[in-house]
């Protein structure tokens, strides 16, 4: 049991084996678990009581990380807008086996939510982490062509009726890019500007990239209908949730490391779950945009564990009667 967050306190965890080999005869002969508490309790930790942590360790075995469903039934929010957006890091809840509702979040502890931080964004102080989450609410964290590609089929799709031929979508995206680069007249109250073309084979070579990536968007598309992730003649029209699932846990990664207090990080949670209610129709939207986005930035068409690990969650979530995305409405 852990108090909320505080600014002058951190905490750590170790497993239980940690404690038959650290315990000194010259440390503390107790250790209070869940001091204050009706569960209350002091166990002996220094030899020759050291080894009967040995003996539980062994007895626990490794450290389970299958994907499960967490939720926590007292502390933690199960309706509204602060449910709402700790639901959208629910992804990765379930993948990590954490609670998906722990607004006040410890997660691995300091020292491990400092180096995630460190390892996998680079973020070492508390401006590093305001600028990464100020971008993953803004939806600026993720690659302009994937959103290009997908705003043009939208596009093209409430013109024509809904379905969107990928042919035609691909020809739709070269005569777009080949008139944007032709260089052009802008008038505006500043004046009149005149932008050079681009080179032939520069914009040929723009047009190739973004037809690839069409192709790449239509094949998991076609992959996610298959798995159920999609229903059928739907398609994925966004890919903002890949940064606003991950805006939900920066905010509470950062409170965890301490580069954030409890209201910024609450606060930030509630501004994804609205930002997602703006891109998406439902939470089955919302899970096909964010794995769209973490496959066209790590998976590289292989379909391996980037994409299977998030479809197993996306199961979990859809499914078990306790789930966020069937108790706590989108909308």
């Amino acid at each position: 049991m852990l108090p909320a967050p505080d600014p002058h306190r951190v905490f750590d965890w170790e497993r239980l084996g940690w404690f038959a080999r650290a315990w000194q005869p010259s440390d503390p002969p107790f250790i209070v678990v869940n001091p204050g508490t009706p569960c209350e309790a002091f166990l002996p930790t220094a030899p020759p009581h050291s080894a009967a942590w040995a003996q539980h360790s062994e007895r626990v075995g490794a450290l389970d990380v299958a994907k499960r469903l967490c939720t926590l039934r007292v502390g933690g929010p199960l309706q509204g807008p602060v449910a709402r957006g700790l639901a959208c890091g629910a992804l990765l809840c379930v993948y990590n086996g954490s609670p998906w509702n722990a607004m006040a979040w410890h997660g691995s502890g300091y020292p491990g939510e400092r180096q995630r931080l460190r390892e996998w964004w680079g973020i070492t102080s508390r401006e590093e982490w305001q600028s990464a989450l100020r971008g993953l609410l803004a939806c600026e964290s993720h690659s302009s062509v994937w959103e290009f590609a997908l705003s043009l089929r939208r596009t093209i799709a409430r013109d024509f009726g809904g379905y969107v031929d990928t042919a035609y979508w691909r020809e739709a995206a070269a005569k777009v890019i080949r008139a944007n680069d032709a260089g052009h007249v802008v008038v505006n109250e500043d004046g009149v500007t005149k932008t050079e073309p681009r080179p032939e084979s520069e914009t040929e070579a723009r047009v190739r990239g973004v037809q690839h990536l069409i192709g790449r968007i239509w094949r998991y598309e076609a992959r996610m209908r298959a798995d159920g992730v999609l229903p059928e003649n739907r398609y994925v029209s966004s890919v903002d949730a890949w940064d606003l699932g991950r805006a939900s846990k920066m905010a509470r990664w950062g409170l965890g490391a301490r580069f954030g207090t409890l209201q910024e990080a609450e606060s930030a949670v509630v501004q994804a779950g609205r930002a997602a209610v703006l891109s998406y129709r439902s939470w089955q939207d919302f899970s096909a945009g964010y794995i769209l986005g973490r496959c066209l930035h790590f998976d590289e068409e292989e379909f391996g564990d980037w994409y299977t690990d998030m479809v197993d969650a996306h199961r979990i979530l859809m499914s078990q009667a306790d789930s966020p995305w069937l108790t706590v409405p989108f909308q």
